[in-house]
Formats: C-alpha cells, sequence, structure tokens
C-alpha cells in the first residue's frame, strides 16, 4: 500500500490539504490549534457533553444525495474526514458577516449564560434544521439531547429553537386523549388566566427568518471527486500509527488479512474512548470509507438485512420507515430496537457510530446486543476465505473462540428476522438518566407461543450491565418452554433467572440489589404486557390481569409541554432609555452563539509556549517513599518537573500545600508538575515520573470513620438560642432521625484553567486565568515567586461557569506554572482534562445531618437540636466556611422558639471539598425539610400544613438575634400555593394513586428563605474604574467575574442609568488586577450588588464633576461635554468604591448581623414515580420568588431556572462514587449525570413577586443564583411523597431512611414488593463492596 499524498476536506467552505497527517490526531485539536477555530470546544474528550459539536456532510455517488449530521469532533479522526465537508460555528455565521437564525435566537432568547455549551446546543440545532426545516418538538428535544448546559436549565434554549417547530405551543402528546392546550392543570382549570400570559422576554417578531437557500452549498469539488476518484486505498502514517481506509470491499479485506489485530474503526467511539481514557493503543487502524456492501439495506422474505457500516441514527431511520410497512407481528424486534435507539447516547453519537461497531465492541451495558440476541440475529462476516454466518447469541457475546470472527475476518452486515404471528419482542432498560447514559440493566425478551394457544413454544430473555458480558438467562427459559402463560409461570420464571444471572456482593459498577430487582422487575413487565396484547388478540387465551397491574405499562408523563414566566412591570416614571428592569440581551450572548467569545484556551498560542501536566497521587493516604523522575525528564519535548522541593518554603500558602512533599492525603493530590513543549509530550512524560508509595493508616473516607477517629477540622461552630433542654421537658412528642446528603461535582462545561505569560522584564508576570478569585492568584503567585504583589497581574475575560469551584485549586495551578515560566522565561499553558478537573477538585460536601425535635401535637416544633457534619476532605479549604453558613441558614423559614445547632468538618482523605453553589444551605435546609417532614407524619397532619405554622412571622429574630421581616416569606407561599392550584392538584394526585398501583405521583412544596451577606464587611468591599474618552464613549471596569450570571451586562445597564446614555456607548474589556487591586472573590450573588454599587459611585463621582458643564450645555451630547471637561482640565476618569454592607457574627456569642437581606421564595413540584423502575419524571414546577427590583429579568429568571435545574440533579441524579480505597470513579458525563434537556419539567412556571421595600442594595436588587439550588428539593419531597404512596398502597407502615440523592436505586428499593423481598440479599461484611458512601 502506498502512502496516500493528502488528505482532502472542507472546513467552511474552505479546502484544507494536509500532506503530513498523524493519524492520532483528532479534529477538535486541528480545529482549534491548528486552523484557529476556537469556537468548537472541549467539554469532556468523550462524546459525553456535546460541546465540541460540528457538523459533517457527505455525498453519496450511489443515491446522488448529501448526508448532513452532527458529531462530537473529540472522537473525530481527522483522517475518517477524506472527502467530507465540516461546518463549525463559526461557519453558518459571525457578528462580522451575518448572523445565522438559530444563532440570533438562542442569544435573543437568552438562551446562554456562560456561553460555553452554547456552539455546541447550536451547531446541533442547525444540523437538525438542515435535515428538518420544520422539526416536531421531539426531534427538536432529540437533537440536543447529546449537549449538556449547566447554566440555563435548558427552558430558554427549548424555547428558543421551538420557534423554529411546526407547533411552537402544543405538546405534540396528547395524554389519555387530551392535548396540554385543552386542559388547565393535571386536567383542572386554570385559577388565575394570568398564568397564560408570556413576559416580553424576546420579541418574535423581530426574528431573521430560515432560509434554506443562504446555507453553505456541498463543495462541487468533493461530489467530483466521490463520482471519479480511483478506487485506491488510503494510507496515513504518523510516528506511532498508520491508518488504512480501503474504499472497496476487496481492499478492506486485504487489509484485515495483513493486519488481523487492526480494529475496523466507523465512528470511533467504542475505540476512540479506549485509547483516550484506558490508554489501550493501536498501531494499525483500518477504516473502511463509502463501503457499498457495508450499508447494504436489504428485505428478504425471512427479514431486514442492514450493513455493519451504517451508523445508529440511519438504522434507527431505516426501522421508523419499516415498521409503517411491515404488519405489527413482524415487526416486533424492530419495534423493541427503536425504543431503546430512541434513549441510546445522544445524537452525535448516534451519528457516528456503527452498528457493526456496536454489536462487536460487546459492550456490558450495550442496549442493542440483548435484543438482537433473543431476536436470533444472524451476523455476515467476510473474509478473503469467504463468507459465513455466526449466530449474535450467547457465545458470541461472551467472545468464545469458536463463535467469534477470526482475526481476518470483518462484519459485513446483520440479518434480523422477521418476527411470527403470536411471537411478542420487547425492550427494557433503566438508567440514571433518560436519555443519553448507559444503561445500569437493560434486557431484551422474546416470547413465542405457536399456535396461540398461550403454552410457551419458544423463550428468549438476555440482560446487559448485569456482568462481564450480556447475559443470556439460556438454561431458565429452556426449563420454562411448555408452560401456560400465566403468574404461576411468572413466580416459577423469576426464581429461576434470578438463581441463573446472578451478580456478586462485589459486582462492578454497584447497585447489586437494584440490579437483581430490575433482572426481575423488567420480567414482570414483559409478563404484563405480553398478557396485554394476549388479552387484545385472543380473550380466552390470556391470564386474567387485575385492574392495578395496566399502569405498571404506561409511560411516565409527557416530555415537555409550556412554560410560563411573569416578571415585574417596569416603573412607569422610569426614563425610555433607562435599560433597568427591561430584560437586556446578555452582552456576549450574540458571541457565545457564535463562538466569538474568547476563553482562556481560545486565546492564541504565545511563542515558545509552553504546556504544564500533573501527577498526582494514586493513594488515598500514603508516604512518598522515593521519586524517580530520570526516564521522564529523557523523553522528547520535556523541559522540567517541577516539584514541593522546588518550590522549596513557597510550597505553602496559608493552610494549602501547592505539592506533596512528603505524604499524600488524597487520591488525586498533586505530586509535581511536567513541563513540556506540547501538551502531548508533557502527558506522556507524566504517566513515566515513578514514584514509590507506603500506604499509611488511617485512611478515612466517610464522614462516619471521621467520627469514630474524632478527624475534624477545628473550630467546633455553634449556634444556640433559648433553652433547648427545657424546652424539651414540655413538648407533646420527640423525634430523634438523620439524613446523609451526597456531595456534587461543580461540573462547569470549561475545565480549569490557566496561561502564565513571562513580561521578560522586572519580572513581572501577566497570569490569565479562568478563575472567580484573580487577587488570590495574584497573592499566590507573588509568594511562590517572592515578589511583591504589584509585579503579578491576573486577568479574567470570562470563566466558562465556575459554581465556587474556580478558587483554590485554580490559583495552586497558576502558582505553579508561574514558577515553571518565571524559571525558564517562557509562556506555560495548563488546561485540566476533564477526567484531571473531577479527580483533582473538590465539590460540594457531602453531609450527614442528625436531628432531635420536640413539638406539640399540632405540628409546633417547640425545640430542635441538630449536629451537622460536613466531608471537607484533606485541607481546610472553604470546608469552615460551609459549615459556618449552614448553621446561619439552617433555621430555613422557620421559627424554632428553642434551638442547638453544632458543625463540625470532617477531616478525610479525600479531595478537599469547596465552595458551591448555596454554600452550605442546600445541605443544611434538607436536614430541616427532613425534620419537618417526619413531624408531620408523626402529628398525622399534611407536610404544608406544619410547613406554614412553624413559619417566621412577619416581624421576628433570627437565631442569630438578626431581626427579620418574613412578610414576602408569607405572600411567596400563599401566591405558590395559589399559581400551582396545590390543593386541587392534591386531590387529583391522590385519584390517580388511587387508579395506579405502579405508578406514583407525589407533590410538594418547600418555602425557602436565604440570607444574602458574607458575614464580614471587609469581604464585601468592592471597586470600579469608570473612564469617559473625547468621543462620548466610556469604558468601565470592575472587580466581580463574569461567569455567566451577566454581572458586566448588568454593570453596563447601571452605567447607562447612571450616566443617561445608551448602553451601546458603554464598553467593557473584562476584570483585572491592573485596573482594579484588591478584588473579592466573585460569589454568593452579591457580585452584581456590590460592584454595581462601586460603578454607581464612580458614575455619581463623574457627574458630580462634570455638573457645571453639564447644566450649562443641558441638551449637549456625552462628546461635547467630555471636550468642554477636558479643555477645562476637569478628570474624565473615576474610581467608585463601596466598603461593603455592616455584617458581622460573633461565634462566641452566637449572635450578630452577618446578613443584608433575605430572599424569598416557594417552590412546588409534581412528579411521577415508576415503581418497578425507580425511573422519576418531573411533571410541572411553580417557582414564586421575592427578588425586589429586578436589574434584569431575562438574566435574573436565567439564575433562578438554572439554579434549580442544578438543584433538582444535586438531590435527585448526580451521584459520585468512590472505591474503597478512596478513587473516584466518577470522572466524566459517561458515569456522571447531571441534568439533560430528558430531565425538565414538563411545564416549568417561574412567577416575580412585584417589588415590595425599597432597600440599600443596588436599585433595591436582590442576588438570585445562590437561592434557587435549594428549590430542587421540591422534587426530592414530591418523589418522596410519591414513593410514601407506594409504601401505603403496599401496607407498608415502617418509616423508610431518607437519603440524597433520591436516584432510581433509592426510588426503587423503597417501593418493596414481592420482587424486592424476592432477590437475594448478602450479607454486609462478607463481600468488598465496589464503591463506599462518603
Amino acid at each position: 500500500m502506498e502512502p496516500a499524498p493528502e488528505l482532502l476536506f472542507y472546513v467552511n467552505g474552505r479546502k484544507v490539504v494536509e500532506k503530513q497527517v498523524d493519524p492520532e490526531t483528532m479534529l477538535l485539536p486541528y480545529l482549534r490549534k491548528k486552523l484557529r477555530l476556537t469556537g468548537t470546544k472541549y467539554g469532556c474528550g468523550g462524546g459525553g457533553c456535546g460541546a465540541c459539536t460540528v457538523m459533517i456532510s457527505r455525498y453519496n455517488r450511489v443515491t446522488k444525495k448529501i448526508r448532513h449530521y452532527p458529531v462530537n469532533a473529540c472522537l473525530t479522526p481527522i483522517c475518517s474526514l477524506y472527502g467530507a465537508a465540516v461546518t463549525t460555528v463559526e461557519g453558518i455565521g459571525s457578528t462580522t458577516t451575518r448572523l445565522h437564525p438559530v444563532q440570533e435566537r438562542i442569544a435573543k432568547f437568552h438562551g446562554t449564560q456562560c456561553g460555553f455549551c452554547t456552539p455546541g446546543m447550536v451547531m446541533s440545532m442547525y444540523a437538525l434544521l438542515r435535515n428538518h426545516p420544520e422539526p416536531t418538538l421531539d426531534q427538536l428535544a432529540d437533537a440536543l439531547g447529546g449537549n449538556l448546559c449547566r447554566c440555563t436549565g435548558y427552558r430558554p434554549i427549548i424555547e428558543a429553537y421551538k420557534t423554529f417547530c411546526k407547533t411552537s405551543d402544543c405538546c405534540q402528546n396528547k395524554e389519555n386523549g387530551f392535548c396540554c392546550l385543552d386542559q388547565g392543570i393535571n386536567g383542572l382549570p386554570e385559577v388565575e388566566e394570568e398564568n397564560q400570559t408570556r413576559p416580553n422576554l424576546f420579541s418574535e417578531e423581530e426574528y431573521l427568518p430560515l432560509d434554506p437557500t443562504q446555507e453553505l452549498i456541498f463543495p462541487p469539488e468533493l461530489m467530483t471527486m466521490a463520482e471519479k476518484q480511483p478506487q485506491r486505498t488510503r494510507v496515513f502514517s504518523g510516528e506511532r500509527m498508520m491508518w488504512i481506509s480501503p474504499v472497496t470491499l476487496k481492499a478492506l479485506l486485504e487489509a484485515k488479512s495483513t493486519y488481523p489485530q487492526a480494529p475496523v474503526v466507523m465512528g470511533n467511539t467504542s475505540v476512540g474512548p479506549g485509547v483516550k481514557f484506558k490508554g489501550i493503543f493501536h498501531p494499525v487502524i483500518i477504516s473502511p470509507d463509502s463501503i457499498e456492501e457495508l450499508n447494504v439495506v436489504s428485505h428478504t422474505h425471512s427479514g431486514l438485512t442492514l450493513g455493519a457500516g451504517l451508523s445508529l441514527a440511519q438504522v434507527k431511520d431505516i426501522l421508523a420507515d419499516v415498521v409503517q410497512k411491515v404488519p405489527e407481528e413482524n415487526a416486533q424486534t424492530y419495534r423493541a430496537l427503536l425504543k431503546h435507539l430512541g434513549t441510546l447516547a445522544g445524537s452525535q453519537i448516534r451519528n457516528m457510530a456503527s452498528l457493526g461497531g456496536h454489536i462487536i465492541s460487546r459492550h456490558l451495558d450495550s442496549d442493542l446486543n440483548p435484543l438482537l440476541a433473543v431476536g436470533n440475529c444472524t451476523l455476515n462476516v467476510l473474509s478473503k476465505e469467504g463468507e459465513r454466518q455466526i449466530p449474535l447469541d450467547e457465545q458470541f457475546l461472551s467472545r468464545c473462540p469458536e463463535a467469534d470472527l477470526k482475526p481476518q475476518e470483518i462484519l459485513a452486515s446483520v440479518h434480523i428476522p422477521y418476527s411470527r404471528k403470536w411471537e411478542f419482542v420487547l425492550a427494557f432498560r433503566q438508567a440514571q438518566r433518560k436519555q443519553n447514559a448507559l444503561a445500569i440493566v437493560n434486557s431484551g425478551m422474546r416470547v413465542f407461543f405457536g399456535e396461540g394457544d398461550g403454552i410457551i413454544r419458544e423463550l428468549a430473555i438476555s440482560y446487559g450491565g448485569v456482568g462481564p458480558t450480556i447475559i443470556c438467562a439460556k438454561n431458565s427459559c429452556q426449563k420454562l418452554i411448555g408452560r401456560s402463560w400465566n403468574e404461576e409461570m411468572l413466580d416459577t420464571a423469576c426464581r429461576l433467572i434470578l438463581d441463573e444471572v446472578s451478580l456478586p456482593g462485589s459486582a462492578p459498577g454497584g447497585k447489586v440489589e437494584f440490579k437483581r430487582t430490575l433482572i426481575i422487575s423488567f420480567l414482570f413487565k414483559f409478563y404484563l404486557e405480553v398478557s396485554q396484547i394476549l388479552k387484545r388478540m385472543a380473550p380466552g387465551l390470556s391470564p386474567h390481569l387485575a385492574d392495578k397491574y395496566e399502569s405498571a405499562l404506561q409511560d411516565l408523563h409527557a416530555r415537555y409541554s409550556w412554560s410560563t414566566l411573569k416578571d415585574q412591570d417596569v416603573d412607569a416614571r422610569q426614563l425610555s432609555q433607562d435599560p433597568i428592569g427591561h430584560p437586556v440581551m446578555h452582552l456576549s450572548g450574540v458571541k457565545h452563539a457564535t463562538g466569538e467569545a474568547i476563553y482562556l484556551d481560545d486565546m492564541p498560542a504565545v511563542d515558545q509556549e509552553l504546556f504544564m501536566a500533573f501527577v498526582t497521587s494514586p493513594r488515598a493516604h500514603a508516604k512518598i517513599v522515593s521519586t524517580d523522575l530520570l526516564e521522564a525528564l529523557s523523553l522528547p519535548g520535556v523541559v522540567d518537573i517541577v516539584t514541593a522541593e522546588h518550590l522549596q518554603d513557597g510550597n505553602t500558602f496559608y493552610t494549602e500545600k501547592l505539592l506533596a512533599a512528603d505524604e499524600v492525603l488524597c487520591v488525586g493530590q498533586l505530586v509535581c508538575a511536567v513541563i513540556a513543549e506540547s501538551e502531548v509530550q508533557a502527558k506522556q512524560a507524566a504517566k513515566q515520573v515513578k514514584i514509590v508509595y507506603e500506604d499509611l493508616e488511617p485512611v478515612i473516607l466517610s464522614i462516619e470513620e471521621a467520627i469514630e477517629q474524632k478527624s475534624f477540622f477545628e473550630p467546633e461552630r455553634k449556634l444556640e438560642y433559648g433553652n433547648v433542654d427545657e424546652a424539651f421537658k414540655v413538648v407533646d412528642q420527640i423525634l430523634e432521625g438523620e439524613i446523609h446528603m451526597g456531595g456534587q461535582e461543580h461540573f462547569y462545561m470549561e475545565t480549569q484553567s490557566v496561561l502564565v505569560v513571562p513580561k521578560g522584564e522586572d519580572q513581572e508576570m501577566d497570569v490569565y486565568a479562568s478563575t472567580q478569585f484573580p487577587k488570590y492568584i495574584q497573592d499566590m503567585v507573588a509568594a511562590v515567586l517572592k515578589l511583591p504583589v504589584n509585579k503579578v497581574m491576573c486577568h479574567v475575560k470570562r470563566v466558562g461557569g465556575a459554581f465556587g469551584g474556580k478558587v483554590f485549586k485554580a490559583s495552586i495551578m497558576a502558582a505553579i506554572a508561574a514558577f515553571a515560566a518565571n524559571k525558564h522565561g517562557r509562556a506555560v499553558r495548563c488546561i485540566l482534562e476533564r477526567g484531571e478537573d473531577m479527580l483533582i477538585t473538590g465539590g460540594r460536601h457531602p453531609y450527614l445531618g442528625k436531628y432531635k425535635a420536640g413539638f406539640m401535637n399540632d405540628g409546633r416544633i417547640v425545640a430542635l437540636d441538630v449536629e451537622h457534619y460536613s466531608n471537607g476532605g484533606c485541607s481546610l479549604d472553604e470546608s469552615l466556611l460551609v459549615i459556618e453558613m449552614g448553621l446561619l441558614k439552617m433555621e430555613n423559614a422557620y421559627k424554632f422558639p428553642n434551638l442547638r445547632c453544632r458543625g463540625w468538618a470532617c477531616r478525610t482523605n479525600l479531595p478537599s471539598n469547596t465552595a458551591f453553589r448555596g454554600f452550605g444551605f442546600p445541605q443544611a435546609g434538607l436536614i430541616t425539610e427532613c425534620c419537618i417532614t417526619e413531624v408531620a407524619a408523626k402529628c398525622g397532619l399534611s407536610p404544608e400544613k406544619v410547613r406554614a405554622i412553624n413559619f417566621y412571622k412577619e416581624i421576628d429574630q433570627t437565631p442569630y438575634k438578626q431581626e427579620i421581616n418574613a412578610k414576602n416569606l408569607t405572600q411567596c407561599w400563599n401566591e405558590c400555593l395559589a399559581k400551582s392550584s396545590y390543593f386541587q392538584r392534591k386531590v387529583a394526585v391522590e385519584k390517580f394513586n388511587a387508579e395506579n398501583y405502579w405508578k406514583q405521583r407525589g407533590l410538594a412544596i418547600i418555602p425557602f428563605k436565604y440570607p444574602r451577606g458574607l458575614g464580614s464587611v471587609a469581604y464585601g468591599q468592592a471597586a470600579a474604574l469608570v473612564h469617559v474618552y473625547l468621543d462620548g464613549s466610556v469604558l468601565v471596569t470592575h472587580g466581580g467575574i463574569e461567569m455567566g450570571q451577566g454581572v458586566h451586562t448588568k454593570m453596563i445597564q447601571v452605567v447607562s442609568r447612571e450616566l443617561k446614555m445608551p448602553m451601546s456607548n458603554v464598553h467593557l474589556r473584562g476584570t483585572s488586577t491592573e485596573t482594579v487591586p484588591n478584588t473579592n472573590a466573585s460569589g454568593g450573588s452579591v457580585v452584581a450588588d456590590l460592584n454595581g454599587l462601586a460603578v454607581k459611585d464612580a458614575c455619581q463621582t463623574l457627574l458630580k464633576r462634570l455638573e457645571p458643564i453639564i447644566n450649562k450645555n443641558p441638551q449637549g451630547t456625552w462628546k461635547e461635554w467630555a471636550q468642554a471637561a477636558f479643555d477645562k482640565s476637569i478628570s474624565l476618569s473615576a474610581t467608585g468604591y463601596f466598603r461593603g454592607y455592616d455584617s458581622n457574627i460573633d461565634w462566641d456569642k452566637g449572635e450578630g448581623h452577618p446578613f443584608e437581606y433575605f430572599v424569598y421564595g416557594a417552590a412546588c413540584s409534581e412528579v411521577e414515580i415508576d415503581c418497578l423502575t425507580g425511573d422519576h419524571k418531573t411533571i410541572r414546577t411553580d417557582i414564586v420568588m421575592d427578588v425586589g427590583y429586578s436589574i434584569n429579568p431575562a438574566l435574573d429568571i436565567g439564575q433562578v431556572e438554572g439554579a434549580f435545574i442544578q438543584g433538582m440533579g444535586l438531590y435527585t441524579i448526580e451521584e459520585l462514587h468512590y472505591s474503597p480505597q478512596g478513587i473516584l470513579y466518577s470522572r466524566g458525563p459517561n458515569q456522571y449525570k447531571i441534568p439533560a434537556i430528558c430531565d425538565i419539567p414538563a411545564e416549568l412556571n417561574v412567577t416575580f413577586l412585584p417589588p415590595s421595600e425599597k432597600s440599600n442594595t443596588l436599585y433595591s436588587s436582590k442576588g438570585l443564583g445562590e437561592s434557587g439550588v435549594f428549590m430542587g428539593c421540591s422534587v426530592f419531597f414530591a418523589i418522596r411523597e410519591a414513593v410514601c404512596a407506594a409504601r401505603q398502597a403496599r401496607g407498608l407502615s415502617a418509616p423508610w431512611k431518607l437519603s440524597s440523592p433520591l436516584t432510581p436505586e433509592k426510588i426503587r428499593m423503597a417501593c418493596e414488593d414481592k420482587f424486592t423481598k424476592m432477590i437475594p440479599r448478602d450479607k454486609p461484611g462478607s463481600y468488598v463492596p465496589w464503591n463506599v458512601p462518603v
């Protein structure tokens, strides 16, 4: 084979020719580094987040059609792109040419916050519209199912793109025969008509129309190449790998014969992650291109034959067409496959992954292989020796050599037989998330009754996710042949299968008892569904089904219907040009959508730039015996390795160690940093650093272990009010309980990033970082380099999400990079990969809450004694502050006349947990709400009644003796009850539950009072700088960080109001310690408030100076006033300053005034659960909030919705798993699930109370970003209500122990039934569990 002379493809209509191609190069780094198209983002590197989505277009010379489809650029080898046209976000529109409607609408609908995920969202939608200019809502949701967003909560993105759909307002799902537009809430009439109104957050009349004629044409050259190109195998060779791309079947078989061990790669969705995450190396890869025989679609008398090269998306489309044409009795397997293809991965992966690749990979959690196995499918395999058929059965799936492909063979096609009359094939799966999530357990089941006599003639059952391979329950099925289809058979089948499909207690993936339960729960569903079909076909033959069983077969509530948003009216007396109170689009919204917004790693490489990669500890607690750097240092491109020894006394900054010296305290602790010429070289060298460890005791991972070992950070914090001990003596009842709450990963879309550039003189250093705290970086870098702080400047343009996670670790990275940059006089860049980021950085603190409540029979809680324990990790970080804030906010909306609360931050051998949105309140508030709920149950009262009876009175006092006016708390509560039609819907829920045994609904309403403040005047100070130039334009800078919350937009609104000039006159460059020194961290939802007051102060200083000028020429322009001031030597530059609100807390006395104000609100959520699988769907959420005077309702609603969805994830699906050795398993979107579009409430309504009292804050506004997280627990408690209803229906009176998150596993196992009782249970201590709670 002769090497191909060049790789040719197109990017955004421009021809790209590469003569020297490295087959290991993926499209993402090629676009970003080589072509400088940085709009396509790195989010995870494994195809799980969608940030790198681009569109690929290919011409098929056989069909003469062009196929457009989205792909993940991070998994797409550039060698696979020969003859393809790639379109990136830059290629569809820009601010310098024209915006594409897809870009314009997501920006104008306020569908961007940090903006990092936006280009991927745009390209997924763009690819959909290229194929379906008027998509359905289902197609829209499906297209965006592979794209994750951590900021927005998805609602505005869906609203933006619904405008392209044929029907914008209908849910397009006539559940129970009704359209969502025909009915109100749960089929009930609306209480208030205003619920149906929409705010003017956007104007539909102003859209650019979608015009397909304006799209980029497919390059004619590529069509000509496809038609006339000689059929010659292309070979690309790199330093380590050879890529062979045959274009004929003969050449493919020749290549496989020559290189039998080489994998055949079509979409790289299986081989690619193996290479990246497991270090698997393939010296040769064979990648067929446009071979007709691999894309065959053939209908025969016996079934359907599909080419192995077809993508899963193509297979889905083909099967959707087939089931419309083939008689239902023949399409059973096709329908089952179609069901799983609808939830398998995201659209990008389905368009890349091939049918053959999916089958051959034989992943243990494959969704299709269990179905193909029970469907008697046959694999057609080819080699130079000829063709043969292999059954796709248990032997093939377990890789038995005699039943497998030979090394020189390739899979050509798959034959899927038609089903027969009286034959039924069904698919089942349960995952942590409905879509784009690997199954915990899945199954394919087939039964054949022969002549329809109800006697089992054939039975096949396969499971995925319950063993090292797909498991076929062959022996059990054989024993059931000849049995009648009835409940006796079902009972026998369950017991047989549990014996055959056995899972050890230590099985990988954990959730063992849940998996055992799903195995037979799926079987029960199969039995019911087949029985129901038999009832329709032959009523006399089907077993009698109790009415209560019907609900087991119904799908959970519909996906997405509509939203209502009610913000505030702008004051009629306000000047027309005053933007305060208006829904102004995010300052960078359009640039987010076009990919022009610059994030740190989008900055061009600096001349002679170096790259830094870390070596991290693999042990939770160990002594470093020796470190051998020689081999790593000898590798090409390696410049240096920085250790603790090099940093000397600069290795410690306050309580934090930068690099481990003699001892490691957690898995993921930084040990040393490799500095090399390239990212690849640095990472390769990091793997060659040889460190010998000696394990130390104890290894403390969990809170319980820390309590046992008395391993705490000092000091303990305590808050006491009233006389708790005496109060316990006079109460009617006393209740004790506890709740454990898991941690949460920040999962900001942009990983930790830093670039340090030495200036070349006076030891000056510029640090560019993705951080919330530039001053902290400045201080740490200066300390490490032993420089005065004025030599170090930190600059931040924008941050791609932070949520509290970009303070300490960002600073440590910057300091080490600065040391290397200073030593070598060259710039150093460090960008963490997603897995590294999740391993190294901590997240939200896991909590254990213990409570003892004394209460009266009417629900009044008179005495409350609470203990809070947080898992702080191995160093202090922000753990003490989180405990303090948790204590100060723990009472939530309630006045407990006698309260004692103590808190401890536990020292463990995990990475240090840190600040996270809500800062202790999501944990502390949940503990209190669990206590309230248990009290209600004990009193026989409804939770909402007990909540209301314990509310703060209008004028009251907090446990720390700060006065509070809770009038708006009651107003939010009553408004939420009314707008949600709570009591009417509660009746409807009870009726639903009485009629649906296997599906249950729950409704919960939760109030909140979120104190806003930092507990210190110094932490609340802020500064700003405002310049007026002689042309009348204004430049503003301040100390706040733009991380998606829109603070820069609000600051420009402030300048516009104060200086009475259009917003277009004002510019904001970014945040820098060079312009505004000594800034505080951005967080706590006070950034706009504090910095806005500083900006306002600067503007007022300017106005005061210019007052004589303006009075002299009141009708003048700013250009005229600026020139006149200049002529009179009046300064046109002013600093603004805000000293901070009066704020203090004396922990010794347990009293003070730590908070400036309180945000009040209430959230009501309704859910539906599947008692057999643990799945749940949030049907509806109503949120009412007191936000003061909203500066920008669009941004504020975005903060509320985004926080709510993040909180919903915290309390329901986001789950971190650690090994017994302290190793984090959950290191990317494949293992850690944040909410996706499929998870948002089907209906979401947000209402802001009208503004009431004036306050000292910026224009009487309130910060909202933190408080909304806690509202997510309304879903948690709605699930609890649904589970309690299920338990009541099953006669279970014993209480069940709540813990968070309420995952499908916990929901299913709480809904105890005959199946949970049937499964075997392992005795604790008899096995080593796969994971341990922390």
